[in-house]
């Protein structure tokens, strides 16, 4: 049995990429690799890698880690600047015995020694829109803090080994040097090839606060299905946060266990996610919430159709 998650509609390139390599055998680390830098490649993603929205003083800062479930080793980059694919070298990181997690001005040295390819990440596309929400800011008092995606997956290979990778270019208009929990270990992410893995996509500042991916893999441990345990993790830490701060922030998690099953659960509307396994082809999903319960629908070609012409539509500068 094989399979990867992914979180997003952009991921869906990656995770096809990625089932092509795990049909064949392919190894779970370089699988999960791939699928990520597919999306940190494409320009017309605005929230991870190359053309990813830029902090409030118009600099590309990404965040991104891995971990190996096999080893429970972990690499991660946070506020990297100028580099390709920070998930690489995240995975290069995780190779350490220490030094796991760099971070600024640390991480590109340590990347620019290693060789990884430099890269100016801002592309003009995202000089439009911080310019646009800059004006929007100034003339509307619109909150600055929108636009927050994360890919973040989990991956099974044939041989009973799984991977967790994120990647981001972290909340638009954010502070520099703000980092959220994609890099940070059983926030953004955690895999244990025993048991299986999660990974989250939100608001940063409060899915650190539940350390929600590894309580989604502890509750796996306890016998929970995938879908269970996302379910019971998002929506007892979502009723948490409302109870002691009156609001709780963005959260979708992702899981799959060593079996190949899967996961999904939200606090929003509108989260979309891709999976694929021995038994399903590639496919992006959606998910709605029915009287407190996650449904997970195919995705119309209307809506994919949809979703890439709105992505790559030309930009205008207010």
């Amino acid at each position: 049995m094989w399979g990867i998650i992914a979180t997003w509609r952009m991921a869906v390139e990656g995770v096809q990429k990625a089932a092509d390599m795990l049909k064949e055998g392919g190894d779970a680390g370089d699988a999960i690799e791939a699928a990520v830098r597919e999306v940190e490649d494409f320009p017309y993603y605005k929230s991870v890698g190359y053309g990813g929205l830029p902090n409030e003083e118009m600099e590309v800062e990404l965040d991104a880690a891995f971990m190996d479930g096999d080893t429970l080793d972990i690499g991660a980059v946070a506020a990297i600047r100028d580099f390709a694919n920070p998930v690489s070298i995240a995975r290069r990181l995780a190779k350490e015995k220490v030094n796991n997690l760099l971070v600024g001005e640390g991480a590109e040295k340590f990347a620019h020694k290693e060789g990884f390819e430099r890269k100016n990440m801002l592309t003009d596309r995202a000089k439009i829109h911080y310019r646009n929400r800059v004006k929007e800011i100034t003339q509307q008092e619109i909150r600055p803090y929108s636009g927050h995606d994360t890919v973040g997956m989990v991956c099974l290979d044939t041989k009973g080994k799984m991977t967790s990778a994120t990647s981001t270019s972290g909340l638009f208009m954010k502070k520099k040097g703000r980092v959220g929990d994609s890099p940070v270990s059983g926030s953004g992410f955690y895999v244990d090839s025993k048991v299986g893995g999660a990974s989250a996509t939100g608001l940063g500042e409060d899915v650190m606060k539940g350390c929600v991916s590894y309580e989604i893999v502890r509750l796996m441990r306890e016998g929970l299905h995938p879908q269970e345990a996302c379910q019971r993790a998002v929506s007892q830490f979502d009723k948490e946060l409302r109870e002691r701060r009156g609001k709780a922030g963005d959260m979708s998690l992702i899981a799959m266990n060593n079996k190949g099953e899967w996961g999904v659960a939200t606090n929003i509307e509108g989260f979309s996610f891709a999976v694929a396994t021995e038994n399903l082809k590639p496919v992006v999903y959606l998910t709605r919430i029915v009287d407190g319960k996650c449904v997970h629908e195919p995705a119309t070609q209307e809506w994919l159709d949809e979703y890439m012409r709105t992505r790559t539509a030309p930009l205008v500068e207010k």
